[in-house]
């Protein structure tokens, strides 16, 4: 063999090693774990929000993506049946990627219920699943049974599953802080009672998926202003003046009967309010339901 044949040949075998490792890179992707670390933080974020709404009790439970448990908690006073039943409901929300709240009312729906969907093996379509996802991949799911109610045991399962939304406990070969995704669903299932969707750990914004049936009490903000953007519904929003009656209820948080001399608004879908820190506002004259976004800066 001559040294020319010699490098045409080492030359051909370079290339079919490269066309092969571009045909495998074009079949896989690039995929977030959950790593236990991040499962814990889910559970604290859960158990925190549990504190604040003084919850008597739950079992939290986190999966991956597979549906396989990685990490439970069960608070005191909670019935033992509870682990396997948010463990069930974590499940749930992973294989179908989608809040369980949807299986609940699909299966009660009046005049049209799947009831059948409940043979399905694995199935808990009971309300307080969510999926967890990170940069609009499904890691994991978190469920949450033996809260004060179905409404609360959703709630915390969405401020654990919030706590991930940054993926600050994943695996990444960015240093940069990565763009935060909402799931359509996630959205609408923190619009039904109203929730938290964007903590403020670590950072100094705060965003609000905020739900009014009813009148609310006045309210001072010491440190934070409220960007707020009405998706549907209709109020009276009084700003300024001064509060009647006002008392502190947490740090740098105000709350009062009512406001004397303020500025009254009509405010509707679409509007966009911006209550600077140390400014009395209160809704009054809601109609039902009024939501509405905000965004807390400090």
């Amino acid at each position: 063999m001559t040294k020319q044949e010699s490098v045409i040949r080492t030359f051909l075998a370079t290339a079919g090693i490269l066309s092969s490792a571009m045909f495998a890179s074009a079949q896989t992707m690039e995929k977030k774990t959950l790593t236990l670390a991040g499962a814990e933080r889910v559970i604290a974020a859960a158990k925190a929000e549990a504190q604040k709404l003084n919850s008597p009790g739950g079992v939290i439970a986190v999966v991956d993506d597979g549906g396989n448990l990685m990490a439970l908690e069960r608070l005191d006073g909670t019935f033992p049946a509870g682990a396997n039943v948010s463990i069930g409901k974590a499940r749930t929300a992973v294989m179908f990627k989608r809040p369980t709240r949807f299986f609940e009312e699909l299966v009660n729906s009046s005049g049209k219920g799947r009831t059948v969907m409940t043979a399905l093996n694995d199935f808990t379509p009971l309300i307080g699943g969510v999926p967890i996802l990170v940069d609009n991949q499904i890691v994991g799911g978190v469920g949450v049974s033996g809260a004060a109610s179905a409404q609360q045991d959703e709630e915390l399962a969405i401020a654990g599953a919030n706590s991930l939304m940054n993926g600050s406990s994943l695996p990444s070969g960015n240093s940069a802080a990565p763009v935060t995704y909402f799931d359509k669903t996630l959205v609408e299932t923190a619009f039904q009672k109203g929730a938290v969707l964007l903590d403020g750990n670590g950072r100094n914004y705060m965003v609000h998926a905020s739900r009014r049936e009813k009148p609310g009490q006045a309210e001072v903000h010491t440190r934070d202003a409220d960007l707020i953007y009405v998706l549907q519904g209709t109020a009276t929003f009084v700003t300024g003046g001064e509060m009647v009656a006002g008392k502190e209820t947490a740090a740098d948080e105000f709350r009062g009967d009512s406001i004397r001399n303020g500025q009254m608004r009509q405010i509707a879908k679409g509007d966009v309010i911006v209550v600077p820190s140390g400014v009395p506002h209160q809704f009054v004259e809601v109609s039902n339901p009024l939501l509405y976004y905000v965004v807390k800066v400090r």
